[in-house]
């Protein structure tokens, strides 16, 4: 006789229950990234929920970023846990942002917080010479007289995850690199024409080389002003009320 499956739960708490399971075992060193996650069966007795609720939040997991689904047999089948956790975040930004769920202006206000904050954390902390050369590498590939829009913005956007990176801090390095792509995003939604960009982009490579001068010279309040001239200028030209 085989024993009835436990009474189905609402998804979200299904996947709660998982995550905060997958987070213990994490944390106990019971599993690691790149191990699978015990099957449907195992995860629905673990849990007590219903199998149909285990297969909802795994799919749940698997849009958040923390695992990923593969079929067949052998290693990478079933879920394995990838913790990726900026993946999820992005994506959740990208929709909010498509959906006009956050609006620009809350974007650029985060970003000034973030990106200032970091800059006079980061003044005076070391940096290793790999460091310096990718935001020289930047600031010069952005300068490249015939570099599209496109290319210009993703540039852009990573010049500006990168100086966030410098202030040592996990977390703040995980928002801004969430954030990367809806920065991106809002920056060429915000450029759409020639004309525009051509009577732009001269001011945004001076204030760039102006960041990061400052940085350079371990000068973070300097630097954070520099970053919030800038990111209010763009959003003024681009925004105007």
């Amino acid at each position: 006789m085989s024993t009835p499956e436990p009474a189905p739960i609402p998804a979200a708490r299904s996947y709660e229950a998982v995550l905060t399971s997958i987070e213990a075992d994490l944390r106990d060193g019971k599993i690691k990234v790149g191990d699978q996650l015990p099957g449907e069966r195992a995860l629905a007795l673990t849990h007590g929920i219903s199998r149909a609720s285990v297969r909802d939040a795994i799919r749940v997991l698997d849009v958040m970023g923390v695992v990923r689904t593969g079929v067949g047999s052998g290693p990478q089948s079933g879920a394995v846990v990838i913790a990726n956790p900026m993946a999820g975040l992005a994506a959740t930004l990208r929709l909010h942002m498509a959906t006009n769920h956050f609006p620009v202006a809350d974007i650029v206000q985060t970003r000034i917080m973030m990106e200032t904050w970091a800059a006079v954390e980061g003044a005076g902390r070391p940096r290793d010479a790999g460091q310096e050369e990718s935001l020289h590498k930047l600031i010069a590939a952005m300068a490249a007289p015939d570099l599209d829009r496109e290319e210009f913005h993703v540039l852009d956007a990573a010049f500006h995850v990168m100086l966030s990176s410098l202030a040592g801090n996990a977390v703040i390095t995980a928002m801004m690199e969430s954030l990367r792509q809806a920065i991106q995003s809002y920056v060429s939604a915000a450029i759409d024409n020639d004309t525009m960009w051509d009577a732009m982009v001269p001011s945004l490579r001076a204030q760039h080389s102006e960041i990061l001068a400052a940085v350079l010279a371990d000068d973070g309040v300097r630097a954070a002003s520099a970053l919030k001239d800038h990111i209010e200028w763009f959003h003024s030209q681009t925004h105007p009320m």
